[in-house]
């Protein structure tokens, strides 16, 4: 698994995917009523977001949200576990960390949206930590992201010097 998110074209697709599916959230917010869950971090903000819904509002939201918010993080945490897996040696698997909780954290926190989007159970008091943590990982994970791509030019630099 490791010695696949290393290889080039997996890094270029997950790049590309994350460019592709985030300008989608944009495209549908008018079908969840303007404003998703994932930027609310209290349980009762959550809870009126939700009330003030219609049916189809709830719907929209609900299926964006298994189908669409799930497929962004294993794109993002994706691309960013490879990007640290690849670029720093030894220290990829524990560079890549950041990354990986991220994913488990962003598809909880989609849960326990989904969870209450369907009426089926109301965990949205986790939000007030979920969301907060998912979004402190994300750019802890994207900032090493950001030194391996620092590091990849480098070694590009290097090998056109030589």
């Amino acid at each position: 698994m490791i010695a696949a998110l290393k290889r080039t074209p997996v890094i270029w697709g997950l790049f590309i995917a994350q460019l592709l599916i985030f300008p989608a959230f944009a495209l549908f917010s008018d079908a969840v009523g303007g404003r998703y869950l994932d930027t609310i971090t209290t349980g009762e903000g959550c809870r009126a977001l939700i009330a003030g819904m219609t049916e189809a509002q709830r719907s929209a939201h609900f299926w964006l949200t298994v189908l669409l918010d799930t497929a962004y993080p294993l794109a993002y945490g994706g691309f960013f576990a490879a990007m640290a897996l690849r670029f720093f040696g030894r220290f990829g698997p524990i560079a890549a960390l950041p990354a990986l909780a991220t994913i488990i954290v962003d598809l909880t926190e989609n849960t326990v949206q989904a969870l209450a989007l369907s009426g089926a159970a109301d965990a949205l008091d986790a939000k007030s930590w979920l969301t907060p943590l998912k979004f402190g990982l994300f750019f802890l994970a994207a900032a090493i992201a950001l030194v391996a791509l620092v590091i990849a030019m480098a070694h590009l630099f290097q090998k056109r010097k030589a």
